[in-house]
């Protein structure tokens, strides 16, 4: 079995036209086509366009003027048995 790569454009009759070259002759040839559309990546939303307030994050981010947070104690771990 062997795989070959290709990008072929889809013409505008929604019709993909295949010519693919094989170097085989008179076989009978089992073919399988996986194909996926190509899209270029969308631009990435802005802050404001997902909902946030204008200046929001550079408002927020160190903003904490408080005394330093500090993560308490964890305790001991439980150990469990196990499900299965």
């Amino acid at each position: 079995m062997q795989s070959i790569k290709f990008r072929y454009r889809v013409g505008i009759d929604g019709i993909l036209h295949l010519e693919i070259p094989v170097g085989i002759t008179e076989k009978d040839l089992e073919v399988m086509v996986i194909f996926q559309p190509l899209e270029a990546p969308l631009p990435a939303k802005t802050p404001e366009e997902l909902g946030w307030p204008p200046g929001f994050f550079e408002e927020v981010i160190g903003g904490w003027v408080g005394e330093p947070l500090e993560r308490a104690e964890q305790g001991e771990f439980e150990t469990r048995e196990p499900l299965f």
